[in-house]
């Protein structure tokens, strides 16, 4: 689980975010010489390691055609042109192709998306899940039971009742025409609560940049791949008499499997896959609970970074358009993201991190901080930034609940302060970070787009924003009593870095 939402994510405020839609948009090409040959032999090529590669180009077919050329030229091999978008995921073995790409008329941007050779054949949650025993389910059962119509383990979703989602439930719990896609380590689509809610037709997996729509393709490799079940619950588990209750248990959630199954990494290749796949077959949501792995930042004057950055934001600005909105967890390092400077201790994390302060402004966690996208922080069972929770002014879009086992219990059954839901193998867990905040706000924007099927992308995120409840920075942040503050809350009663607009509100946005 190398890379689920453990991080952070950095978003633009809004002239930093229109910079980068045009910087990203309108790449210049390298340089305008002809190609240049190979520079590796035979010999050479067949020791060397190979490395997946993102080429982008004007996507034009006469453009796309010679660069084709070019790459086999440079002995790489396509493993998939994505033409509409100008983005050609390659593999060579070549330690100068990205470099002799980089010269070849019509290529804007072209680099390595990896800095460790490919495996024969990254994520937001804080800690490790704690399973539900026997002995917590038949608890759960027993105060469930006393209220009518509640799922038998509801009880400990505190989570439901702080925005509303029990009560929304019973008014509108989501329409099947609209589907929310999980971009993550997988999902188990035979757990008896998302079986009713499953999309096959709108899932595969896109390990290596091609999706694969194989029956089951989707799932996760191992149990130890739960990331993408737990967030799945979160979203839809359906109210059927079974285990717990999803936001939207009315609506529909589909799997896209995007982790390397050598080392759970979420590999940019994959991730364009992901989007191109979502908006091409009709999900109007996706949850990206993770970052693009090896960097957590990728910074514009590093021209492999820069690659990646393009082919991404090209992907998802192409779901955008095709009426896809994306969520994406703020991360767990409790930084603040709309800080000057950040340490970034941890990159490449697929060979040996070499620490280094990034400006945020130029370089992006992907895909938080792109454009359009809607970026979540964390609160607990009090209405109150998690612990963990990443936050920044301008940064952060909304929050939801994601959890907090240190400083905000809720009073439940379990007295567990995270987050219960659907693991792998008909199981159930508990869970917290980021990660689990994002699903959350996913969920109550599809029974937004349930009631408003006509609205678009961005109006969608107006709405959301509207609705949520802002509690306000709150006077002191001082959760360890120690007499420092261990986060720094700023702006006013309607936005501010804690919790952007607000806290989502899924009772409002069924109303």
């Amino acid at each position: 689980m190398a890379h689920l939402r453990s991080r952070r994510r950095l978003a633009l405020a809004v002239p930093v975010a229109l910079s980068l839609t045009a910087s990203l948009g309108f790449l210049p090409a390298a340089a305008s010489a002809a190609p240049a040959a190979p520079t590796a032999t035979a010999e050479q090529a067949a020791d060397a390691p190979v490395l997946s590669y993102v080429v982008n180009t004007k996507a034009d077919h006469r453009t796309v055609a010679k660069v084709k050329r070019a790459i086999a030229a440079a002995d790489g091999e396509i493993v998939i042109a994505y033409e509409k978008i100008g983005v050609i995921v390659v593999r060579s073995a070549n330690g100068d192709f990205a470099k002799t790409l980089r010269t070849v008329p019509g290529v804007q941007s072209a680099g390595a998306t990896r800095t460790a050779p490919l495996a024969p054949a990254g994520t937001t949650d804080a800690g490790s899940a704690e399973y539900l025993t026997a002995a917590d389910a038949a608890k759960l059962r027993a105060a469930s039971a006393k209220t009518p119509g509640s799922e038998p383990l509801e009880a400990d979703q505190w989570d439901l009742r702080a925005i509303g989602a029990d009560k929304a439930a019973k008014i509108n719990p989501g329409s099947r025409n609209v589907t929310v896609a999980v971009i993550d380590t997988g999902v188990d689509d035979t757990h008896p609560d998302l079986a009713p809610n499953f999309s096959a037709s709108q899932s595969a997996n896109c390990f290596g940049g091609a999706p694969d729509t194989t029956p089951g393709a989707w799932r996760p490799y191992t149990a130890g791949d739960y990331h993408g079940t737990h967030v799945a619950g979160e979203i839809a588990a359906a109210r059927n008499g079974v285990g717990v209750a999803g936001v939207a248990p009315g609506v529909k959630v589909s799997a896209i499997n995007v982790t390397d199954p050598a080392n759970g990494l979420f590999y940019a290749e994959a991730v364009v896959c992901a989007f191109v796949f979502a908006a091409d077959h009709g999900v109007e949501i996706t949850n990206n609970s993770y970052y693009v792995d090896p960097w957590m930042y990728n910074c514009m004057d590093d021209p492999d970074q820069r690659a990646i950055v393009d082919a991404v934001n090209r992907a998802q600005l192409y779901a955008q358009r095709k009426g896809t909105l994306h969520f994406a967890s703020a991360g767990n390092s409790n930084h603040d993201l709309a800080s000057d400077a950040i340490d970034d201790a941890s990159s490449p994390n697929d060979t040996t991190p070499v620490p280094r302060t990034i400006d945020p402004s130029e370089c992006f966690d992907l895909p938080t901080q792109l454009p359009g996208v809607v970026t979540i922080s964390a609160t607990g069972s009090e209405n109150l930034k998690s612990y963990y929770s990443s936050y920044g002014r301008g940064v952060v879009d909304v929050a939801a609940p994601g959890g907090d086992s240190r400083y905000q219990l809720p009073d439940t059954p379990s007295k567990n302060g995270r987050i219960l839901s659907t693991m792998p193998n008909g199981e159930y867990a508990w869970l917290q970070g980021t990660s689990m905040a994002s699903p959350h706000a996913a969920g109550v924007a599809a029974l937004l787009k349930s009631k408003h099927p006509w609205l678009p992308p961005a109006a969608l995120q107006a709405l959301l924003k509207a609705q949520a409840n802002n509690p306000g920075c709150p006077a002191s942040y001082d959760q360890n009593g120690d007499g420092t503050q261990d986060a720094t809350c700023e702006g006013g009663r309607h936005v501010n870095g804690f919790y952007g607009h607000g806290i989502v509100d899924a009772l409002r946005a069924v109303k």
